[in-house]
């Protein structure tokens, strides 16, 4: 499956190139610790390993393409101080690369510019553009190292063309295969559980970082972490979009907005739930719950391949439109900028907010969050749902469908615990 995919990205990359992906470096914490790792995904994407200072080479040659990873030999002192790295033969088996193409990342500099050198000695032909992952989240932010290594082969070759990998591993990194819809669905039933035992804790008085506690117990449980930082907003915190404080006491005939999440192998889930602290909604906190249900429910039997982003966001802000002039809490359209505020969704993969080409239409493959909101600050009630679906020729499939959101479901299991 791993092969596959760099065989698909192999098919959209132009002929006489190379293609540079970096792991990523451990970054230093303090003199003698380090920030925990977080592997480039498209490198984890291509190769399936999760170890930094690795590198993936790709090259597309006129008449033949192939894949080479460069590692670090085993060091017996470091194994003592810090563990052992992927023997060449661990590496093999988890990229599918033939190990003969398992190199020692010393001759890295070496074999790129045999590759791109005058001489040429190599079988794949002239190289005369090399492909990099480039991405900047800010334009002014600092250069990343891979652009510094772009800059310096520009200088050493200055026929050189730079291209970027980026859009087109976005539209293969879109579409998920088997092993990726496995992957995700774990991490799904793993918050599940965690959202469970939450409900078995969730009472009036806690803080909301206690109960977030208490969702991080059953992840330590199932040696995994959190995807994003969690939210756990009680009452008016709710209407905060990106609350993360969690530290204001719960108080009773509050709701709590759950929107949180569970990484497994690289793979992320993205939920929301929101839940009354005493165990029952009251007759106007079930009033909004239901409008917001709705339009959850309702978006996801629509959804289907061909649709488009705009099409997906529109069709569900028109039911909470809807839903709110019902009960009149808006008289025109446009006053639901009011109550919600941002977009029904995104894709979701080795990111929370995963890439995609939100120009294009949603494809079978593709895994994507519905989360309808309202947030009505002058009542102190923010309510979110959200759930990942996988869309199939057939339409939509609720991967989160187990995870209760029905109110009498959940009135019933905090009654019952």
């Amino acid at each position: 499956m791993i092969k596959l995919r760099r065989e698909n990205y192999i098919n959209k990359i132009e002929e006489g190139s190379i293609s540079l992906f970096y792991s990523g470096e451990q970054k230093h914490k303090s003199n003698d610790q380090f920030f925990p790792f977080s592997v480039n995904r498209n490198f984890f994407y291509l190769t399936n390993i999760d170890q930094a200072n690795v590198v993936l080479v790709v090259i597309k040659g006129k008449n033949k393409s192939e894949s080479f990873l460069f590692i670090e030999k085993q060091d017996p002192i470091k194994a003592l101080w810090e563990g052992k790295t992927l023997t060449f033969e661990e590496a093999s088996t988890l990229s599918g690369i033939e190990l003969a193409n398992i190199k020692d990342i010393n001759t890295l500099d070496t074999f790129i510019n045999t590759q791109l050198g005058i001489s040429r000695a190599n079988i794949f032909g002239e190289i005369d553009k090399v492909y990099f992952d480039l991405e900047k989240i800010k334009v002014n932010d600092f250069l990343t190292n891979t652009e510094l290594i772009a800059n310096k082969l520009k200088n050493n070759y200055p026929s050189l063309q730079i291209l970027n990998s980026q859009r087109k591993l976005a539209s293969l990194r879109m579409y998920k295969d088997e092993l990726e819809i496995k992957d995700t669905l774990e991490a799904i039933n793993i918050t599940n559980k965690a959202l469970k035992h939450v409900l078995n804790a969730l009472k009036p008085g806690l803080r909301e970082f206690e109960i977030e506690a208490e969702y991080n117990y059953i992840l330590n449980k199932n040696n995994t972490e959190t995807s994003f930082d969690t939210i756990a907003a009680s009452g008016k915190n709710a209407t905060i979009l990106h609350y993360v404080d969690n530290d204001d006491i719960i108080n009773d005939n509050e709701l709590i907005l759950f929107d949180l999440g569970v990484k497994y192998n690289n793979y992320c889930s993205d939920i929301s739930r929101t839940y009354p602290a005493n165990g029952k909604f009251s007759t106007r906190q079930k009033q909004i719950y239901e409008i917001v249900l709705k339009a959850n429910k309702e978006t996801i039997k629509w959804l289907k391949p061909g649709r488009t982003m705009k099409e997906f966001n529109d069709f569900g802000k028109q039911i909470l439109i809807d839903g709110l002039k019902e009960i009149g809490l808006i008289k025109e359209d446009s006053e639901i900028t009011k109550y919600y505020y941002h977009s029904l969704g995104h894709y979701l993969g080795l990111d929370v907010h995963d890439v995609g080409l939100y120009d294009e239409v949603i494809k079978e493959g593709a895994i994507i969050t519905v989360e309808p909101g309202l947030y009505i600050e002058e009542e102190s009630i923010g309510i979110r749902i959200e759930d990942d679906i996988l869309i199939t020729k057939d339409g939509a499939i609720n991967l989160s469908k187990d995870i209760i959101k029905e109110v009498k479901d959940i009135e019933e299991y905090m009654k019952n615990r």
